[in-house]
Order: structure tokens, then C-alpha cells, then sequence
């Protein structure tokens, strides 16, 4: 999914700055005053070094922030006996926005946003790691070089490009149900990141209608939001899903958070068939309920001439601080067993070389994911509005939620001349690739 709408430039707004991350863990958990005493102490304790204590932000949170401590977490402070001081927030973007201004940022971050990155990079905020990365565990469209440094690596992938349907319903269904705009399960809700899905619709339709080449040069800030291509990919996607018709559809999509519009598959009757989603949306309960199964999403788009292109978007590690404890926890983030235990966990995928699973050891919908997002002779493009610069990915964002509720021409071509004004600002970071060439 697409990074937090803040981005480095500025800090979220009323965002408190804090003397340090474990204090403010202390005061939202703690309750009682003896608690709080004991939590002090820890911190003073750590403060004084006699327990080394890494800072690590990502975005997993609940459930999942169980399992990645679990699975990632605990086994490197048995091992290293080193403290990791974890934060996890649905809107890191502007934590870490707000901790970079106040001059207390983490020192190792895992974001889904390589434009962002970029950005941070280019303020000098991230700390080179080719040195603690072995070279070819990772392929360059993944560790992706940046003015001669790599600055982040993936912890986590997935393989976009793809719609789920039920089991229930037969594969040959599919086109025809594909053109009715209720049967597609839009939400688009995601708090402070809310449009993405959409986001993810034009770039997948751009890339199956277009191919990469076309997708690389407007993922990279070469080809003109108004250029016929780009703006068909929006009309594609406002005539699958009923962009401002069916009011009922409408406010569906726009009040409906991402990971409960699933939920629609598995009501009496089902209120929709087809969603449009990366490969983690499959261990969802709806999903897992209704035995999810999938199809390439080029097979369902109106004007697609691709049949191997596929976007593909990553969970990425970068380090801010350059301290022994950290480079330790980056070393253990980069390697096999981590990638490993992590992708075993969340029943999702890493591209280290190393970590890849025996074949019998996954169900045959994860094994077919794995290949095809590993698979040499594919095309794999990153999720274009995560490869952009925050600004014009946060006006992306919110121009899908507008397009949804008002897919006029005069509305659309101002939109698009807006992200175009945005595009042009030559301040900002554009990554030299977003696609590998496969073979």
C-alpha cells in the first residue's frame, strides 16, 4: 500500500516533539503513577548505556506489530542483547516528519515509500548501506542505487496487479463481472493515507494499457499527467467503478476503509465480487473465508495489451542513525532467517535471494504470488505514486477520492494540470528507474 500523505518537508500538523520515543510509549500505555516511576527508571537505565536500546518506526500496529515482534523482534534481542524500542503508527510519514524536525528521529525506519525516501536521502538523513548489505541479496530494482549509495532495502514485498474474486464464482465470469461497476469492492478509506487504492488502479491500468516504458517515464516525472495515456487510465478507471454515478456506489467507496470492503464478499447476499488488491489482502478472514482466489488484473482491464507487467510494492528499510546497534538490527533486518521468519508469519514474500521458501511448503495461491514476483522474465514496476515525491503523491491520493465524486472533463484536466504544475517544481527527488527489464 501507498506511504502516509506527509511528507519530509513538514511536520503533521499539532504534532507534539518529544524528549524521547520511549518516554511517549511510557505515558500512552502507563495508567498509574507506580508505573510510571518503574518505566522512568527503565529509561534512565538505558540513557546511562547499560542496556544498548535501538529505535525502530514502522507502520504495523496491533495484531500485526504482535507477530512482527514475534517473528522478527524478540529472536535479535535474545541474540545480540540489544533493546529494540519499537513504534508503530498507521501514520509514520508524519511521525517521522515531526521527529526529523524536532531532531529526535529513529534510528531505523521501515516505510512503503521509495520516492519518500528519496527525499530524506537527498536532505542528507539517511545513512548509506551498501557496507552492511551483502551484494546480491538483493537485485538493484529492489536496493535500488541512489546517486551512488544504496539507501534502503526491502524487508517485505508484494505482488500488485492482480483481483481477487471468491471461490464461488467461476473464472469464466469474470469479464462479464468485471463490467458492472457495484461488483467491485473499492474502499478507499486508509486514515491519513485514505486514496491510495485508487491510486493503485490508474497506475496498474496505465501499466497494462501502455507497458512499462510508458509507466517508467511518468513514474519518474517525464511524461505529463494530461498526456492522452495517463488521462485514459483515469476515464478506464471512473467507467469500471462507477465513478460519479450510482450515489449509493459512491459513498461506498469513499466510506469505506481498505481492509473492511472485503468484508462485502462474505454478507447474505454478497454486496460485491472483485477487488483490486495487492497479495496481502489474502489473509484478510473475508478473503480466507470466501477461499480467495485471483486473477491478473490485465485480463480485466478494458484496453490492456500486457501480459507479463506487474506492479509490485515493498515494506523498505532505511537507517537514519549509524550506530553499532543499529547497523546490528539492520544486518539482522537484511538477513535470510529475518526475511524469512517475517514472510512465514504474514504469509507474504521476501525477494532476498536467500530467504526464498521450499516449493511444497506454501499453498499453491502463495507459491504462484512467489513465482510470478520473482520470475526473471517478468516485468516488475513499484508502485508509481510511492515512487513519487511526497507532494505530488499526497495531490495524487486526493485526486482519486475528488475523481470518484466528480469524473467530469473540466474537473478531471484541472486536477491533472494541478499534479502537472507540481511535477514541474525542480526541487524535488524523482528516482533515476521504478521497473526492471526482466529478461
Amino acid at each position: 500500500m501507498s506511504a502516509p500523505v506527509s511528507g519530509p518537508a513538514a511536520a503533521a500538523p499539532g504534532a507534539r516533539r518529544r524528549p524521547s520515543r520511549r518516554t511517549v510509549r511510557t505515558v500512552t500505555v502507563v495508567t498509574s503513577c507506580l508505573a510510571v516511576l518503574a518505566a522512568a527508571f527503565v529509561v534512565g537505565v538505558r540513557t546511562l548505556g547499560q542496556e544498548p536500546t535501538v529505535t525502530l518506526l514502522a507502520n504495523w500496529t496491533g495484531k500485526d506489530a504482535r507477530y512482527f515482534r514475534e517473528a522478527v523482534i524478540d529472536p535479535f534481542e535474545r541474540k545480540y542483547h540489544i533493546h529494540v524500542d519499537y513504534q508503530g503508527s498507521s501514520a509514520e510519514s508524519q511521525v517521522l516528519s515531526a521527529d526529523v524536525e524536532a531532531g529526535t528521529p529513529p534510528d531505523v525506519v521501515v516505510l512503503t515509500g521509495p520516492g519518500e525516501l528519496a527525499a530524506y536521502a537527498g536532505q542528507k538523513q539517511l545513512e548509506p548501506l551498501e557496507k552492511l548489505i551483502p551484494r546480491g541479496d538483493f537485485s538493484e530494482s529492489w536496493a535500488m542505487p541512489l546517486k551512488g549509495h544504496v539507501y534502503w532495502f526491502p524487508l517485505k514485498a508484494d505482488l500488485k496487479s492482480i483481483v481477487w474474486y471468491p471461490a464461488r464464482t467461476h473464472p469464466g465470469q469474470l469479464q462479464e463481472v468485471a463490467k458492472r461497476p457495484d461488483q467491485w469492492c473499492l474502499g478507499m478509506g486508509s486514515g491519513a493515507t485514505s486514496g491510495w487504492p485508487g491510486t493503485d488502479w490508474i497506475e496498474d491500468i496505465l501499466l497494462q494499457q501502455n507497458g512499462p516504458r510508458t509507466y517508467e517515464r511518468w513514474a519518474r516525472g517525464s511524461l505529463p499527467w494530461q498526456s492522452k495515456e495517463v488521462k485514459r487510465a483515469w476515464t478506464t478507471w471512473g467507467d469500471l467503478v462507477g465513478a460519479g454515478g450510482s450515489r449509493d456506489l459512491v459513498l461506498r467507496a469513499l466510506r469505506t476503509e481498505y481492509q473492511k470492503v472485503s468484508e462485502l464478499v462474505t454478507t447474505n447476499p454478497p454486496q460485491c465480487t472483485l477487488e483490486h488488491q495487492a497479495s496481502f489482502i489474502r489473509n484478510l478472514d473475508p478473503w480466507q473465508e470466501a477461499r480467495g482466489r485471483y486473477a491478473p488484473s490485465a485480463r480485466l482491464i478494458p484496453g490492456a495489451t500486457e501480459r507479463n507487467s506487474w506492479e509490485v510494492s515493498g515494506d523498505l528499510v532505511a537507517l537514519l542513525h549509524d550506530t553499532p546497534q543499529a547497523q546490528e538490527l539492520i544486518s539482522h533486518l537484511a538477513s535470510a532467517g529475518a526475511q524469512r521468519a517475517w514472510s512465514a508469519k504474514e504469509s507474504g514474500f521476501s525477494v532476498h535471494a536467500g530467504a526464498q521458501p521450499a516449493a511444497d511448503s506454501a499453498a499453491g495461491w502463495h507459491r504462484t504470488l512467489a513465482d510470478t514476483l520473482l520470475s526473471p522474465e517478468a516485468v516488475h514496476c513499484f508502485d508509481a505514486s510511492d515512487a513519487m515525491p511526497p507532494p505530488v503523491r499526497d495531490a495524487f491520493a486526493q485526486a482519486t477520492i475528488d475523481f470518484l465524486a466528480d469524473p467530469s472533463d473540466k474537473h478531471l484536466d484541472g486536477r491533472l494540470t494541478y499534479l502537472d504544475t507540481l511535477r514541474s517544481d525542480e526541487h524535488l527527488t524523482w528516482l533515476p528507474s521504478v521497473c526492471d527489464q526482466g529478461s
